[in-house]
């Protein structure tokens, strides 16, 4: 893959490290929610299903109930919220769906992909060049130095802002992607495991894309510092 490219490979995450506050007996959120299995789900529409329901069970509609009553609409509330958190989120969601249709946790890749390599090294890259810059910013405490130093600052700001437009095309392009998937597993007569080895391709490269625009967005505001 080229630099500025789409990365091709499409990859799963582990939906336990994902949605770290799951019941350890594993809830279907799509069905607290009352929504389908899929892949993609309207944000907003998503976001009024939620308040509703958690309307119905909120804390405050049993204020004046027995304990047991109020812990029951607490423990409901928190299950409420914790399906919307997962669900609204695309990898996180993908993650959930694919553990509840195959019954295990979705495989972990340890290496990079090689579709992804080029994308790989050119965050990895512009990473450590902030980090090197980073360091000797920190060291320097000549007053001359250090207005010479914020100008170089600026432009490693400028390359890391860059790269995370980059990075969020990239994820945009994929999330594109999810609706028309989506359309087949409304389907999936006879494709399920070719689906279900897409979604976790889809699942890992979601992940990969978050933890790339967490890490340039952690340097842009350590430069702004």
């Amino acid at each position: 893959m080229q630099a500025g490219e789409t990365p091709a490979l499409l990859a799963g995450v582990d939906v336990r490290a994902t949605c770290s506050w799951r019941p350890l007996v594993m809830t279907d959120y799509f069905a607290l929610l009352k929504e389908q299995r899929r892949l993609w789900i309207d944000p907003e529409l998503l976001k009024q299903k939620f308040l509703g329901l958690s309307a119905e069970v909120h804390p405050d509609r049993v204020h004046g109930a027995e304990e047991s009553e109020k812990r029951v609409a607490q423990e409901h509330y928190a299950e409420l919220n914790a399906a919307y958190n997962c669900l609204r989120e695309p990898k996180e969601r993908l993650a959930h769906l694919l553990e509840l249709e195959t019954g295990a946790k979705p495989r972990q890749v340890q290496n990079v992909p090689s579709d992804l390599m080029n994308a790989f090294m050119e965050v990895t890259a512009v990473c450590r060049g902030t980090d090197s810059f980073l360091a000797e910013r920190n060291a320097t405490t000549s007053p001359l130095l250090q207005l010479q130093l914020f100008e170089r600052g600026q432009e490693w700001t400028e390359q890391l802002m860059a790269l995370q437009v980059k990075v969020n095309s990239w994820r945009e392009e994929l999330l594109a992607r999810l609706k028309e998937i989506d359309s087949e597993w409304e389907r999936k007569a006879g494709e399920g495991k070719r689906l279900l080895e897409l979604l976790e391709q889809n699942c890992q490269l979601l992940g990969y894309f978050g933890r790339w625009s967490a890490q340039i967005q952690e340097r842009i505001v350590q430069l702004s510092l």
